[in-house]
């Protein structure tokens, strides 16, 4: 824990150059609104409180920071109040706007590449097939070690029935994931075979409870076969980075608000 004392020493020094943001009443709280400082966040509190603590002729050596946007745009007003030069470190992947006001506040924005994602498997649901043979097939392309699994609902499990029976097979579904149930190619059987490593069949109530999941968990509207993957994740073991591919949201307005509810 941070000591008092450090940290009323830090709010005196940063008061002079920051907003007193407002308390502002809604139902059952109080909002206190950091989103109104100079930057659009909070974080020019701790920039202003670090370079005010820094000796002066360090200061005048300037200020660097890493970061996913809101901190650079922090340092480099900072900066600029204090008349020091700025270099920020940012993805560049960072939102067009926060780059902007890296700029906008004359500090020197320096992106790198995103480091690549150490993925492991991914989960893509499959309808017809094409979806899943082109993931895999652009995977493995260049990282043959990834596992693609196909995930079906057990309301319409057509090609995990199909590799069951040794061929392609006909079933009548009875799923939310309707987008899976569109007419196939006999054909796929034979590349499904070749570049899907493992299949997950997901319960139909499973599949139900995942759509509201995803629009409370992460604010995603996902449609029935949208949320397969996702709705597959607990079947499988933790720890390998997993990707599980959303693949549509296009669902009935009144069949989400009859899963919301």
């Amino acid at each position: 824990v941070i000591p008092i004392e450090r940290i009323r020493a830090a709010a005196e020094s940063a008061r002079p150059h920051v907003l007193r943001s407002p308390l502002v009443p809604v139902e059952g709280a109080l909002l206190k609104l950091e989103c109104l400082q100079p930057t659009g966040s909070f974080k020019v509190r701790g920039f202003f409180a670090a370079a005010l603590a820094l000796p002066p002729e360090r200061l005048r050596r300037g200020l660097i920071t890493v970061s996913a946007g809101n901190a650079a745009q922090a340092c480099a007003y900072v900066a600029r109040q204090l008349d020091v030069p700025c270099r920020v470190f940012m993805y560049d992947t960072a939102p067009p706007p926060k780059l902007a006001g890296v700029k906008r506040w004359g500090a020197t924005p320096i992106l790198l590449p995103r480091d690549e994602l150490l993925l492991a498997r991914v989960l893509v649901p499959v309808g017809g097939g094409g979806l899943v043979s082109g993931i895999a097939s652009a995977l493995k392309g260049s990282r043959p070690e990834i596992e693609v699994v196909g995930v079906q609902s057990d309301g319409y499990p057509l090609w995990i029935r199909s590799f069951e029976a040794g061929g392609p097979v006909s079933i009548q579904p009875d799923t939310i994931a309707d987008g899976t149930t569109a007419p196939f190619d006999a054909r796929m059987f034979e590349l499904l075979k070749e570049c899907v490593d493992r299949w997950l069949m997901v319960p139909e109530p499973r599949l139900r409870a995942a759509v509201p999941e995803l629009a409370s968990a992460a604010k995603v509207v996902a449609e029935g076969a949208g949320a397969l993957a996702y709705a597959a994740l607990e079947q499988l073991e933790p720890g390998p980075t997993t990707v599980a591919v959303v693949s549509g949201g296009n669902i009935d307005p009144k069949l989400l608000a009859a899963f919301l509810s």
